[in-house]
């Protein structure tokens, strides 16, 4: 299973791709930092099912970059995330498209599995 992971800051990003390959049936499908380079990823290469998408990044924000990328893949399923809690996201976020919010302290393996058997395996 094929993970993008778009995020401005470094750190999360490369947390999440050792979360990704350490989860067995799931790999890193590319990393962007920012939605403009998200969406440029998708038109260039194909292998991601899954895009983990952070609410809040300079120029293009999550939501936005949601909205474009299930344009563009309808199939994809995308969870926005944030280190905020759901009180503090845009009430913009729940028409994005996107399946999801969950919070980036609690991403990691068994997060990972739950979202995709939510809302990917049946797809």
């Amino acid at each position: 299973m094929g993970v993008l992971t778009v995020d401005d800051q470094e750190f999360f990003r490369s947390a999440a791709r050792e979360v990704i390959d350490a989860t067995p049936g799931f790999r890193s499908a590319g990393q962007a930092c920012s939605g403009e380079e998200a969406l440029e990823l998708l038109e260039e290469q194909a292998g991601a099912q899954l895009a983990l998408v952070d609410v809040r990044m300079p120029g293009m924000d999550g939501v936005q970059c949601a909205q474009r990328m299930k344009a563009a893949q309808p199939d994809l399923v995308v969870v926005l995330i944030s280190i905020d809690d759901r009180s503090n996201i845009p009430a913009s976020a729940g028409q994005c498209g996107a399946a999801e919010f969950v919070r980036k302290q609690d991403f990691g393996p068994s997060l990972l599995r739950a979202l995709w058997n939510r809302h990917g395996a049946a797809a």
